[in-house]
């Protein structure tokens, strides 16, 4: 009998050593962000208590204090006095112990105040000593990625289990123990060896030593170097912001972060469980909220502000679900982000994906229907599909909900029947609906008509505190400004727009023919059927409904005019569009329109160039950056978002870069990623590489022929013939163009 019991023993004493060796080794990664960060806070707060003069002490000691004295000493900031110390205030005339020890106390609390306010911001363009250590710290817990975090959760909860079991099997470990032992702690000792086999079991089954041992080498593996860390920093920067703001405790004020709800919905969603371990990305603490808000209320409308990861949430929730046991998922979208949606849920969830859109819709819904997962469709093909049963569905999502405000649309009724036949619905919309509460309602009558009837006209006009209250059993809006202690300043997204028919047709055409110019710019070339503009009207819009400026750029002339014609008949909702700024417009004349955008008192669009636009023009006013086809080089693109995102710039910048999936945007993607370490590494920290974007060519001239001639073998089209041998710039590696693309 004790040779098993030792062996049990021995076997939760390895565990118990290896759960704890992970969380030491994730200790000391967590240690080593805070020492980096250390230094950088103690900058930042010098600096804000140097800005803070010596009359705002008055404001800790509620006006006791009389500082004229220590003014005319030379002592002008509260960092000063605090540098001085009581032993040098008291030789100020004066100023006794009493005062000398209240200046002090009163200082502590205002650099105490600034500590707790300042914003950590890491600027990749000026990378010095302090904020590489800190990029490379954050590096490591970064690359671990979230199955690490996972596994650290799994190794504190056995360490907390086995503690006390091992203690209570001790007798059990040795050959003599448990002779010597009395009865009563032989038992306990048995019991024990019992539940140690059981909980060594279930981790065996679950893969747990596993993927402690795995998670041990990720966080132990480190960085490869600084300049690889910055490399990864910019790709993920939100992931090192996230993690940055959870470490140093920078946690959002409470009550904006749960959108201000009344205290008892809170509370229950407080009290609600994530289950994220198939989620594939780490969550803020505000999206886990709002994925616990979709979960405790579940029917539901999640209005974040853009920016603020609406998709991450929905995610959440739906791999909770899943978690749960639940089958089946239905996510409704626009046309123009189905492609978006399908891969961030194969990339960021372990869901299987099915899209139901094209001539093979139905024989997809079919497909789902037997093997479950998460299904993504289109508003319009949703009308095509019959409604699920009841318990059928884990979770109806509708993304760009404001979509279906209009109850006599088709799409809208297609909505409503899906949702009236499920038990969860979560809308999506970053669109603000204070100001459009007869457009609420029908999207609340949808999920709630209790709710719904007690929303009249009326209920915006007081202000957004009072509409929130009378619609938080259903409605979770937060801002960025609000909820984003260490506020990303540069946000990217590829947006993959599925082409139209028109869309493919432009494009099998210019690739006949051997354009590469014309491929690159087939997706505007039929603008009343184009995919990408779609999505562009789609983004113009919404940042105008926040009250916000676009910048559109794009290498062709003739895009923008598409562009301009598309957005023309929306002036009175997304404001004016200026432009075109081309390089046919003189220097003096392109400052003139950048001031006419930024001197427009709301939204407004400006179209530029990218090659004129992005160079040499400051253009802070613009929140959101529209590049409508992806540039030859990193630094084109790079320089033109610099425009925007620079000193003077005081709301962070949202990027959003238009692809098409399957042809020139997928393959120039695809070629400029394995280009980009190259160009980090050699012209990136470059003053030269800053000064002109071709001063290091990291797209050779051979790549418009290398595509051109991969998507005609790949579209079935003979290839070696003039055509296939594009006209080439020797000056850029472009395909020369000058009608259209001359800056």
């Amino acid at each position: 009998m004790g040779r098993r019991e030792r062996e049990t023993v021995a076997r939760a004493v390895r565990l118990h050593d290896a759960a704890r060796s992970l969380t030491d080794d994730h200790g000391r990664a967590v240690e080593a962000v805070r020492a980096a960060l250390r230094p950088i806070q103690d900058a930042a707060v010098e600096q804000g208590l140097d800005a803070l003069p010596v009359a705002r002490l008055q404001d800790a000691t509620e006006g006791r204090l009389r500082l004229a004295g220590v003014e005319k000493s030379g002592l002008r900031t509260v960092r000063q006095v605090l540098e001085a110390g009581p032993y040098r205030l008291r030789q100020i005339p004066g100023v006794g112990q009493r005062t000398a020890d209240q200046m002090v106390g009163a200082a502590r609390q205002l650099s105490d105040a600034v500590r707790e306010t300042v914003a950590v911001r890491i600027d990749v363009d000026r990378p010095e000593p302090r904020t590489t250590a800190l990029v490379t710290a954050l590096h490591v817990l970064v690359e671990a990625g979230p199955d690490a975090r996972h596994a650290v959760g799994a190794a504190a909860e056995l360490v907390e289990r086995l503690d006390p079991l091992l203690a209570d099997a001790r007798p059990a470990a040795r050959r003599l123990g448990m002779v010597v032992a009395g009865r009563a702690r032989k038992a306990r000792a048995l019991k024990a060896v019992e539940e140690l086999r059981a909980l060594v079991a279930e981790a065996a089954e679950a893969g747990t030593p596993e993927a402690l041992a795995q998670a041990s080498v990720d966080l132990l593996r480190g960085t490869s170097d600084d300049l690889a860390a910055w490399v990864d920093f910019e790709l993920r920067s939100a992931e090192y912001y996230g993690l940055l703001a959870e470490i140093s405790g920078r946690a959002p004020d409470t009550a904006a972060a749960e959108g201000f709800l009344p205290d008892g919905i809170a509370e229950r969603v407080r009290g609600q469980q994530l289950d994220d371990s198939r989620l594939r990305v780490s969550l803020r603490g505000y999206q886990a909220f709002g994925a616990r808000f979709a979960l405790a209320q579940r029917r539901v409308i999640l209005g974040d502000e853009m920016g603020l990861g609406k998709t991450v949430q929905a995610m959440a929730a739906l791999t909770h679900l899943a978690a749960e046991g639940q089958s089946h998922f239905m996510v409704v979208c626009p046309a123009s982000v189905l492609v978006n949606w399908t891969r961030e849920l194969e990339s960021r969830t372990s869901l299987h994906v099915t899209p139901l859109h094209g001539p093979d819709r139905h024989e997809a819904f079919a497909y789902w229907k037997g093997r479950g997962g998460a299904a993504v469709t289109t508003f319009d093909a949703l009308r095509g599909f019959p409604a699920p049963g009841g318990g059928e569905m884990g979770m109806l999502v509708v993304d760009e909900a404001h979509a279906v405000k209009n109850p006599k649309a088709l799409r809208s009724q297609a909505v409503a029947q899906w949702a009236g036949h499920c038990e969860r619905v979560l809308f999506m919309t970053g669109t603000p609906m204070e100001n459009r509460v007869a457009e609420f309602r029908n999207l609340v009558r949808m999920l709630d008509e209790g709710v719904a009837d007690r929303v009249d006209d009326r209920a915006g006009l007081p202000g957004s505190v009072a509409f929130r209250k009378a619609v938080a059993p259903v409605y979770l809006r937060r801002n960025q400004v609000d909820v984003l202690a260490e506020l990303p300043a540069l946000q990217h997204t590829d947006e993959w727009e599925e082409p139209s028919a028109s869309d493919e047709e432009a494009y099998r055409e210019a690739v006949r023919s051997g354009n590469f110019m014309a491929m690159r710019r087939a997706a505007y070339a039929r603008p009343e059927k184009s995919a990408k503009l779609v999505r562009l009207r789609e983004i113009v819009q919404e940042t105008a409904e926040n009250g916000l400026k676009v910048v559109v750029f794009s290498h062709f002339r003739d895009v923008l005019g598409a562009v301009g014609d598309a957005l023309d008949t929306g002036r009175r909702t997304h404001g004016p569009v200026v432009g075109p700024l081309t390089g046919s417009v003189p220097p003096e004349r392109r400052q003139l329109l950048v001031d006419e955008f930024a001197a427009v008192p709301g939204p407004a669009v400006l179209l530029a160039q990218i090659q004129a636009g992005g160079v040499g023009l400051n253009i802070q006013a613009a929140s959101v950056v529209v590049i409508c086809e992806p540039q030859v080089k990193p630094t084109i693109e790079q320089q033109a978002v610099a425009r925007a995102h620079r000193m003077g710039q005081v709301r962070p910048v949202r990027v959003h870069r238009l692809l098409a999936p399957g042809g020139v945007d997928e393959r120039m993607v695809e070629m400029l990623r394995r280009k980009a370490r190259l160009f980090d590494t050699y012209a990136r920290r470059s003053a030269v590489a800053e000064a002109t974007p071709d001063a290091v060519d990291v797209s050779d001239t051979e790549l418009a022929r290398r595509i051109v001639a991969e998507e005609q073998e790949r579209l079935g089209f003979a290839t070696g013939s003039a055509a296939s041998e594009p006209l080439l710039d020797a000056g850029t590696g472009l395909v020369a163009d000058e009608r259209s693309s001359s800056a």
